[in-house]
């Protein structure tokens, strides 16, 4: 029995629109999952939108169950959350995450989803895609208990990367960003907040995820010698510039990219991305990690929305979409 969907595609960029799906029955080994909530990150899907994706990256930026290319028309997303309709008799029922775009209904490999703990509600688990990100960087930035950190740029990712932190003993913390409205975020995570001016510095490590030139400075000033800055922005077809001269070399300063396409060297000899990604549902039983839910909207309303996330008219951390029982 075939089945009808409808899924979210940039037309263009600045354009979006749905689009009529028809789904072939899953064949063997495959599941049919009714999605319950997608997420929005807005970093990364607001420069899709906006056709931001430099060409040399196209291929690197494609995600995992991504048709069209970019600039477009492509179907773009990774945070899916849904309910297991068709497929092996242990996945019905289940509530699993899935890194696929925005779409009411879609068939795809079993090994494709993840279960999502039932302590986890679905509502959260559309964080798994960027808390897993935020396991990644940790595992790469290997953080040691007593450790002096900064997190510079309180996005999705900045936030997930701290709510982690904020578990680890000992260290001495603090969410930088420019938007003094992410002092209530880093209240509810637990951990201290600072303007870039006014941020702590002799860090052993700082953690930058502003996507800006001038908070990756910031970045570097707030280093103690030896120091260290893990680098988790895309800046997509933007160049950055950095001071390089003045005490970077007589510091001994490193920074250093992370990224969440392959598995940290650092994790434990044999973790994989499936491993990786059940660790990051686990960690979503917090119930502080809430807070990176800033705001929900119906998927009906997708097309008129990423325009106002892109272009800021909504401030967002991740941006829920709530999907009808039926569709």
């Amino acid at each position: 029995m075939n089945h009808s969907a409808r899924a979210f595609w940039v037309r263009s960029p600045g354009y979006g629109e749905l689009r009529d799906v028809t789904l072939t029955a899953p064949g063997e080994g495959e599941v049919l999952v009714r999605t319950l909530y997608s997420g929005v990150s807005r970093g990364t899907e607001t420069l899709v939108f906006r056709g931001g994706v430099p060409a040399s990256q196209h291929g690197v930026m494609r995600a995992p169950f991504q048709e069209g290319d970019f600039p477009g028309p492509v179907k773009y997303g990774y945070l899916n959350v849904g309910v297991v309709e068709e497929g092996p008799g242990a996945l019905v029922g289940r509530t699993v995450f899935c890194l696929y775009p925005h779409q009411s209904r879609y068939v795809v490999p079993a090994s494709a989803v993840t279960v999502v703990p039932e302590r986890v509600p679905a509502g959260r688990a559309v964080l798994a895609g960027t808390v897993e990100t935020a396991v990644n960087a940790l595992w790469d930035a290997r953080p040691l208990i007593g450790d002096r950190i900064a997190v510079v740029g309180g996005g999705m990712v900045g936030c997930s990367v701290t709510a982690l932190l904020a578990r680890f003993p000992g260290v001495r913390l603090q969410l930088v960003d420019a938007d003094p409205a992410r002092a209530k975020t880093a209240e509810a995570l637990g951990v201290d907040f600072a303007a870039p001016a006014d941020a702590l510095g002799d860090c052993d490590l700082v953690v930058h995820a502003s996507a800006t030139e001038t908070g990756l400075a910031r970045s570097l000033e707030l280093l103690a010698p030896e120091g260290t800055v893990v680098e988790l922005s895309w800046y997509g077809d933007r160049r950055v510039t950095l001071p390089l001269g003045e005490a970077f070399h007589s510091r001994r300063l490193t920074v250093r990219s992370s990224q969440v396409g392959t598995v940290s060297p650092a994790a434990r000899a044999g973790r994989g991305y499936a491993e990786r990604m059940a660790l990051a549902l686990d960690l979503l039983a917090d119930p502080a990690l809430d807070a990176l839910v800033t705001g929900e909207s119906a998927f009906d309303e997708l097309p008129e929305l990423l325009p106002r996330l892109a272009s800021g008219e909504i401030p967002a951390l991740c941006h829920r979409i709530s999907y009808p029982a039926t569709d």
